[in-house]
């Protein structure tokens, strides 16, 4: 019975696997398709799992188009992304580390208030977001793209409740050394907390990755847009070019996936630690 038990748990476990990764293969098999063969192949037969005419056209077409080359778009995303992502992991791992660890007047309120904007849609405060870069004048800026995104509520408190389970007794006894909140911070804190912060920088990075609003608004000049605009732009009313939709796509994907494969086990550790579910 237990043989049998763990079978069905490691086929239930593969048909799982097999109905998740099967988008991301044949989206990757797609792009290297004919944009001719994209649709052609609507019976059940290998010419449906494997490309009939192997071809790298559709990457040329990205890759090398004059007025939209796919790679500047890509570094502008890494750098969009990274820069969130690290000034992120400092800025909310501290503003974390003062509400799980620090005593200061009206804490708990202050940590309601921020959580609660949870509750609100992005797209609710984009108009003012909007205004303010405006008023500081980083409109069709990289400032103007990253500033707004640096802080990020759900990573304050999921660091939040991984701190709170430091014990208290470290932080006391580095106190009575005559180590200031900062070294204890810097020196204490942020060394036993790399799983988390891996944790969050996936999630930041891999959230910035894929962000398309907000540069649709604040971005007008094409040579500063990201990839998922540009991937938006390759549809429109009159004509959808779907082989440099699944190009572009397989290419976007590709960053993403290599770090959580990289990073795996420190984002599964991190989730377990942290106390963040689902």
């Amino acid at each position: 019975m237990r043989v049998l038990r763990h079978s069905v748990h490691y086929a239930a476990l593969s048909v799982i696997a097999v109905v998740t990764l099967f988008p991301i293969y044949w989206m990757f098999m797609s792009s290297l398709r004919a944009e001719s063969e994209m649709f052609r192949y609507t019976e059940l037969s290998w010419k449906v799992f494997l490309p009939v005419d192997w071809t790298l056209a559709n990457f040329k077409d990205i890759f090398l188009d004059p007025e939209k080359p796919f790679t500047r778009y890509m570094i502008n995303t890494f750098i969009m992304a990274g820069t969130v992502t690290a000034a992120g992991l400092l800025i909310n791992s501290a503003a974390a580390f003062a509400f799980a660890k620090l005593r200061f007047p009206f804490k708990r309120l202050v940590l309601v208030v921020f959580l609660s904007t949870l509750a609100i849609p992005p797209e609710v405060v984009m108009v003012p977001q909007y205004l303010i870069i405006r008023d500081m004048h980083a409109l069709n800026t990289f400032a103007g793209l990253i500033m707004p995104s640096i802080v990020w509520v759900f990573g304050i408190f999921m660091l939040t409740q991984f701190f709170a389970d430091i014990p208290r007794d470290i932080l006391d006894a580095a106190r009575i050394d005559g180590s200031s909140w900062l070294r204890i911070y810097t020196r204490i804190v942020l060394p036993g907390a790399v799983p988390a912060l891996i944790t969050l920088g996936i999630i930041t990075f891999t959230h910035q990755w894929d962000s398309l609003l907000w540069p649709l608004i604040i971005i007008s000049d094409d040579t500063k847009q990201v990839v998922q605009a540009v991937i938006s732009s390759y549809t429109s009313d009159q004509e959808k070019h779907w082989g440099k939709i699944v190009a572009a796509a397989s290419a976007s994907s590709l960053p993403i996936l290599t770090v959580f494969l990289f990073l795996q086990k420190y984002y599964v550790r991190g989730v377990m630690m942290s106390g963040v579910k689902g």
